[in-house]
Parts: structure tokens; sequence; C-alpha cells
């Protein structure tokens, strides 16, 4: 006789659990004004690391992914340890371990209802036990070894799983922005890499529809990293030992693959209660119930749930109602009130005014190499001057450049591409300084490593400045979060290239070319 309980089937209402991971995700992306623009939300809260596998570059997404800010801070070790990112991930570890994975995580979700597409399931087995060993590998060897190697011994960032496999950059981040028409021009960044990690995304989510989150049991590095806590994290399922009976119910019926409740591949979905005759088992924070099973006392009393008894009715509602608060504020800040999304409205409006200046000539600037143009950034306009100082303490004036072909290159520490690069600008210049000049800019927001940090150790001879706080000469240039970008003016200060994506050597030196042609003509 089958002594496990039954669970209810056929209903459409969501469990409490499906709520609060759909709270969760919408929470991880508050800024929805970022599917409609198809920017990146660039505020002060990037600066935090989110719980859940949340790509940074998804148009919605608030805050940092926690992976990719640990693999950001292992590659700036040569310069300064990222005690926040070592402690944030910590601080969820000891108080949530892998109860994030179960009830938190954007990325479960997603596989959770993939698994629910109707189609053959593989059950877990000895062989799924040992795959699951294979995310330690994932986290040792591409979210720890290759972003310290290249931090240390080149230099430069290299988040090796960002780059060769996650599926939630791919998704949220790369699609997320590719699937926005105002982003069409990012279509010519494509390349190989992209294409396999496409590869991989479609890889991952055609096996989440038989195996039940494949990524998160074979895969996810963060889940690795959760797990470690697991024994000793404040909230999650514990198992009462008075009353359990050793039947095993439990771990049969979790789908994932652990040994026993509560190990480090337990995601604390508290599945396994509704399976427990024994009303061994609860959801916990510390001492407090947050979710129990309905225990009959021996003296014959009626049944109470050990989580929720009816005069906690009322807390309940108040807890529901303070989350509910909590989100529609998150909502209208990210969305309207954040000075960084008004500040991005702002820019809009003072872009489109300077695209439609009439036509004049910058300030200082007389002779052979004025223009008649129109000040804007489109191709064949003249480029509005400006003056910005330089790592090196010196100042860089635009007007000064007419008679030069000027290379702007706008670039981030945290960027690969943009980093990988920035030698092919140095060597271009190298070979034609008497007619060249060369200006990185960085935008103001200065994860670590800073730029002076990142540029301590190289000898690079080009022009490197950090915009001002107003972003300005990304504003002049229609900058974006979407790096690199570079802008190429002729000798006449009228804009020949701005584009987005990066550049090769031999891009570099036919862009020159061109820019002699078009004195010529």
């Amino acid at each position: 006789m089958d002594n496990t309980k039954t669970v209810k089937k056929g209903s459409l209402r969501p469990t409490t659990r499906r709520l609060i991971q759909l709270y969760s995700a919408l929470l991880h992306n508050a800024h929805l004004k970022g599917f409609i623009s198809g920017e990146i939300y660039q505020g002060n809260a990037k600066y935090a690391c989110v719980p859940g596998f949340n790509c940074y570059s998804c148009p919605g997404a608030i805050g940092a992914c926690p992976l990719g800010s640990l693999q950001g801070t292992l590659a700036s070790m040569g310069h300064r340890a990222g005690w926040y990112v070592f402690g944030i991930l910590m601080l969820f570890g000891v108080t949530l371990g892998r109860t994030i994975c179960g009830w938190i995580c954007p990325l479960g979700l997603i596989q959770e209802l993939l698994h629910k597409i109707p189609t053959f399931k593989i059950k877990k087995s000895r062989v799924t036990r040992i795959l699951s060993y294979l995310k330690y590998f994932f986290l040792g060897y591409f979210a720890i070894a290759i972003p310290l190697w290249y931090g240390l011994r080149e230099g430069i960032p290299m988040p090796g799983f960002c780059k060769y496999i996650c599926p939630a950059g791919t998704l949220e981040g790369a699609i997320g922005l590719l699937s926005n028409k105002n982003n069409n021009n990012l279509f010519n960044m494509l390349g190989i890499f992209f294409t396999r990690k496409f590869i991989i995304l479609m890889a991952i989510g055609l096996a989440c529809t038989f195996i039940y989150r494949s990524f998160c049991r074979f895969v996810c590095p963060l889940g690795a990293i959760y797990g470690l806590f697991n024994r000793f994290c404040l909230v999650g399922v514990r198992v009462d030992a008075d009353r359990c009976n050793g039947c095993g119910a439990c771990v049969r019926h979790c789908k994932m693959d652990v040994k026993q409740v509560g190990d480090h591949e337990c995601i604390h979905c508290a599945g396994c209660m509704e399976v427990c005759h024994q009303n061994a088992i609860s959801l916990k924070a510390g001492k407090l119930v947050l979710k129990g099973p309905e225990i009959t006392p021996k003296n014959g009393e009626p049944a109470v749930n050990a989580a929720a008894p009816a005069k906690n009715s009322g807390k309940k509602w108040a807890v529901r109602i303070a989350a509910l608060a909590v989100l529609c504020f998150a909502l209208v800040w990210f969305n309207f009130l954040d000075p960084a999304v008004r500040l991005e409205a702002s820019t809009k409006e003072e872009t489109a005014a300077a695209s439609t200046q009439e036509t004049g000539t910058a300030e200082g600037v007389d002779g052979e190499f004025s223009s008649s143009a129109k000040i804007g950034f489109e191709i064949g306009d003249q480029l509005q001057d400006f003056t910005i100082q330089c790592l090196d303490g010196t100042e860089f004036h635009l007007a000064d450049t007419r008679g030069k072909i000027t290379f702007i290159n706008l670039w981030g520490t945290y960027c690969v591409p943009c980093v990988n690069e920035l030698p092919y600008f140095n060597d271009m210049y190298l070979a034609h300084q008497d007619d060249v000049v060369v200006l990185a800019v960085h935008g103001f927001a200065q994860p670590k490593p800073t730029p002076k940090d990142f540029l301590a150790d190289k000898d690079w001879v080009i022009k490197f400045a950090v915009d001002n706080k107003e972003n300005e000469v990304f504003k002049i240039v229609n900058g974006s979060a979407t790096l690199p970008q570079t802008i190429v003016l002729n000798r006449r200060g009228e804009v020949i290239y701005n584009q987005d994506g990066p550049v090769t050597p031999e891009a570099l030196n036919a862009l020159y070319e061109k820019a002699l042609a078009d004195d010529k003509t």
C-alpha cells in the first residue's frame, strides 16, 4: 500500500511558490521601459547584485548578476580584491542557500515552465547524480580559472562563463536587445561566439523539456556556490527527526539529484513536504515555520497547519500587501522616478534637438578645415565641440583636432570586446600619429577595475578620459550602454563613421583611408 499523500492535480490556480517565482522575476526585471526602448538600465542599482541568475544586459534588469560580478571581481584581482562581491555571495548563501534556486531565480522559473511542455520525461538516476557534479567543473574552470588567468596574466577582464556558455546572457541580454527594432544596428556585432552560444541556449532549452531543471542540475555555477551553504543556511527545508521513519519517499519524489533532504542538490522547493506521510518536513527560517504540513495532535484535537495557524491569517495578508507595495514602488521608481531614467529621457530630447540644429561651424574653427555641415552625430554632420579632461592631466579640445583625422572610442573596463580592441587603436595611432588623433572615453560609471587602475601597467600612448556625470561626450556622439562604439571624423570634424561594435586593425585602416579620400572630395 502506498502511504504517500496524493497531490491535487488539475487545478489551474498557481501555487504559492509559483507566484513568488513570478513576483521575483518581475522584481529582478522591473525596468519594463527597457523592453520598449531597447536600452539597458544604467542607474545606481546596477552596482548591487541580485540573488538570482539574471543577465546584467537584459533590458529590464535592475541589478547585476552575482556570477557575472564574481567573474569581474576575479579578473581584477591583480588590482584589488572585490570584497563586496565575495561578501554578498556569502550573505546570500548563509541566509538562503539554494532556496534562491527554488523560489527566486528567474532562470529557474523559465526551466520549470519549459519542463511543462508535454514530452516524455527522463527521470533522475545514478547517471544524472554523477552529471550533477559537472556544475562544479563549470564553476572552477569557466567562472574562476579563466577570469583569474586573463586578469592576472593578460590584465584584461574575461568572464569565461558569460562569454562562452551563459544561456541567460544569450536569451535575456543578446536576444532581449536584438528583438527591439531600435537595436537593428547591433546585428553587425554578431559572430561565431553568438552562434555557438545560441546553439548552447537551444540545447539547454530542449534538455529542460525532457529533464527537470537540466541547467540548474548540471551546469549552473551559481547553484554550485549556493549549494555549498545548503546545510547551514537560515532558510530551507528541515526534517523533524522525531517524526521521520526513514521511508525515503521524500528523496524518491524529488526531481533534483538529492541523496537526502537539504543536501547540496536540494533547492528547498518543499515539494517533499507534500509526500511525507509522517508530516516530518517543513520549510523554516531558523525556528520560524514558513510552510508546514497539517499535523494531527496525538490527543485527537483537530489538525492544524504548522506554518499558518488561523490567528496568523492577518499577518499573511499584511505580508502580501507589503510585497505588492514593494513591487509597485519598484516599477514606478525604475521606470519613471529614478534619476538615471529621467536623465536618459532628457538625453534623448537633447539629442533630437541637436540633430535638428541649423548649419553652423564649431566655435573657434576657421580656415580650410571649417565645415558648413549641421551640428549632429549622423554621417555627414559636424560633431559638436567639447572639452574633456584626460587621465594624464592634459585637456582634450575637439576643435583643436581640425586638420587631423579623429577617432573617438567609447569603451568600458568591463567590456571584453572594448579591451581587446584598444591595442588596435594604439597601433593605428603610432602608425599615423602625424595625421591621427585618438581619444578613448570611458563612461562616468566606473566599476572595478577603474580605468585608471586598468591602465596603470599599460604603455599605450593614445588619450584616455572619463566622461563627466552628465555623460556629455556620450550624449554628443549618441552613445549608449552598448559598447564598444567608434566615431571617426574627417579633417573638417565631420562624421564619416559612427557605429556600435568591435573593430579590427583592417577596419581601422580602412576607415583611415576613407577619411583621407573624403578630404579630397
